[in-house]
């Protein structure tokens, strides 16, 4: 563990080329902490995660990877740039046709690439890598089977795999319960703790209120800007729930409610 905050932003904006993104973001994530991100749908979320892989372009503000900023723009890009490599990401919709034949194995072994290069066969450390990636999700006894043959919780976990294959210090995670049964969402949640646990940071990107409580240290509250960024207890407050959520249902402490909207609007 160390002191210096894997992630940092500092008033910074995400911006796409063709307007709209999500802006005012100050915040840090330490090595073994757990950050939920949560917002109506159209909040930016899915902006911020992009933006920290770099497909949306930052536009205002500053972001560090592990290491103080620096004044020089050049250097500054040339970092954020290899730092992007310790980032492992799920995205929310899996870019896998369930009807390659492809195994589960192969599928994890894609985390590597980034490392391998375009003309390295993957070695003895990529195979080490990709099966405790598979043990970490629970499913080495499925790792020579068909990747379009598992169920839709175990291709999410598969998927999860492939981006722990890469070994990275932060883990963005896009919806990742969306349409799990309880017993991935459990076993979901139990990866999220161990890697917690072996500093592993983590920004997921979820619209379950609960979900945050129970696996997540801090929340980012968002909806096109910053709301509020903090502990869980002192940010899911029905006050600030209400600021961000505008007329929409949502479920808080197992119980679910519309958040009235606000005057005026």
């Amino acid at each position: 563990m160390t002191d210096i905050p894997v992630l940092r932003l500092d008033g910074a904006a995400f911006t796409h080329p063709g307007g709209g993104g999500i802006s005012g973001l100050d915040l840090s994530i330490a090595p073994g902490e757990a950050v939920a991100v949560i917002g109506p749908n159209g909040a930016g979320k899915s902006t911020l995660l992009n933006g920290l892989l770099g497909l949306v372009p930052l536009s205002a503000g500053t972001m560090r990877f592990g290491s103080p900023v620096t004044d020089d723009p050049a250097a500054g890009a040339s970092r954020a740039h290899a730092a992007r490599g310790m980032i492992g990401f799920l995205p929310q919709t899996a870019e896998l046709d369930p009807d390659f034949p492809i195994s589960l194995e192969q599928v994890v072994m894609q985390g590597r690439y980034r490392r391998l290069g375009l003309l390295r066969w993957p070695g003895r450390a990529d195979r080490a890598a990709a099966r405790r990636a598979l043990e970490t999700v629970g499913l080495t006894e499925l790792a020579k089977r068909r990747f379009g043959e598992l169920s839709g919780g175990q291709r999410q976990r598969g998927l999860l795999a492939r981006a722990l294959a890469s070994d990275p210090r932060l883990l963005l995670l896009d919806e990742p319960f969306n349409g799990l049964d309880q017993q991935n969402r459990d076993a979901l949640t139990d990866t999220i703790r161990s890697l917690k646990g072996a500093g592993v940071a983590v920004l997921v990107s979820t619209h379950d209120l609960d979900l945050a409580k129970v696996v997540c240290d801090a929340v980012l509250l968002v909806n096109r800007t910053q709301l509020a960024f903090g502990p869980v207890d002192e940010v899911l407050t029905l006050g600030n729930v209400q600021e961000c959520f505008d007329g929409v249902e949502v479920e808080l402490d197992h119980h679910t409610l519309v958040v009235p909207g606000h005057e005026g609007h």
